[in-house]
């Protein structure tokens, strides 16, 4: 297809934003956020207890002990340096693969893995932690994410709401309604694609004519930035930014991040090696956002191999005891979801069933 000069002036505008190359390097001095030695050291160690917490959880999985799961393994940069970049009053609405970015915003380990179970007790948020749950429906928490806006902006919240799809969430009716809204009422929201080239097997190109995700925003009159998804320093920079600029009454974000998943889609029957090609993983791989930001971190004496192993046992340790924990959280049964779904007063032929089912799980 050949594309008019007006929209080639577009897909030029959006360049892909880094501050860190594959082999750690900065190249982009101007845009280097100010952290401190302790912050970068933070959002270091929250990368390597994630990429533990993930390969973990597959084998939870594998054993049948955990549920449904999403590997994020390739994506920990886009993840952690998000939400690193938000203040815990922010609200978060994360789609499926995003348990991380809830995790880190207050989200008990244990409630995580209970979500993944399909246990009620995994949705009982702690007050004041502001999340939403996973959403397994495609794109719903896009204009989900613009109504939390409208309400922080009415509630006179100097706060913002942010959400998470992927590249196939882009692709959805619910993408562009939520981010018109937004647009056309000027609130504090950001969205966020996580751009791992794949919505499931369909690679991106096969998606959408855009060249980018990004150049999107402009149907919805919203900055849109592409982003470098494994360079965990460019992901913070940019979203720190598009949260200064909702906050500062200048209107919603989209950020396109550029990045992988190493394993499938999720662990319920993908497989990978049918749509991707091991010269594709081979090619991610050399952008690992660990790898990357732990050479930026050794060249300026702030980790060390027995700093990180040290992190690797911490988070096999709590992953071990936030099972155990969640093992201990009781079978789940029909009248627990009666109790919790209705009020005291139920509907008489729903006190009947209820009285039914009691009778049989007291057996």
């Amino acid at each position: 297809m050949e594309k008019t000069k007006e929209l080639q002036k577009v897909e030029e505008q959006f360049k892909t934003f880094q501050i860190l190359d594959e082999k750690g390097k900065v190249v982009n001095k101007d845009a280097v956020p100010d952290l401190s030695d302790e912050q970068l050291k933070e959002m270091m160690t929250r990368m390597v207890y994630t990429r533990i917490w993930d390969q973990r959880a597959i084998s939870l999985n594998r054993q049948g002990r955990l549920g449904f799961y999403a590997p994020v393994a390739g994506q920990e940069a886009s993840m952690i340096g998000s939400q690193y970049a938000l203040d815990k009053k922010d609200w978060i609405l994360p789609g499926y693969r995003d348990v991380p970015q809830i995790y880190y915003h207050g989200l008990p380990l244990h409630q995580a893995f209970l979500w993944s179970r399909g246990h009620f007790k995994g949705g009982q948020v702690p007050e004041g932690v502001r999340i939403m749950l996973p959403q397994i429906i495609i794109g719903a928490q896009i204009t989900q994410t613009a109504g939390v806006a409208m309400g922080l902006k009415k509630d006179g919240e100097e706060q913002i709401a942010i959400t998470y799809t992927g590249d196939g969430g882009a692709s959805q009716g619910d993408f562009y309604e939520g981010m018109n809204f937004a647009g056309a009422y000027n609130l504090p929201a950001v969205f966020v694609v996580q751009n791992n080239r794949f919505a499931i097997s369909v690679p991106v190109e096969e998606q959408s004519a855009a060249k980018t995700i990004a150049q999107k925003a402009v149907a919805a009159g919203i900055h849109g930035q592409q982003v470098d998804g494994m360079d965990i320093l460019a992901v913070y920079a940019a979203t720190k930014e598009a949260r200064d600029r909702g906050l500062e009454g200048n209107g919603p974000t989209l950020l396109e991040l550029l990045t992988y998943r190493y394993g499938p889609h999720t662990m319920a029957g993908d497989d990978p090696t049918r749509y991707r090609t091991s010269e594709e993983d081979e090619e991610w791989e050399k952008k690992d956002p660990l790898v990357r930001f732990r050479k930026f971190l050794e060249n300026k004496k702030l980790w060390s191999e027995e700093e990180e192993e040290k992190i690797v046992e911490q988070a096999k340790e709590d992953i071990k005891a936030a099972i155990k924990e969640a093992d201990g959280a009781g079978k789940q049964k029909v009248t627990d979801l009666i109790d919790i779904t209705y009020s005291d007063v139920k509907p008489a032929n729903l006190e009947e069933q209820r009285k039914e089912y009691e009778k049989k799980e007291s057996k």
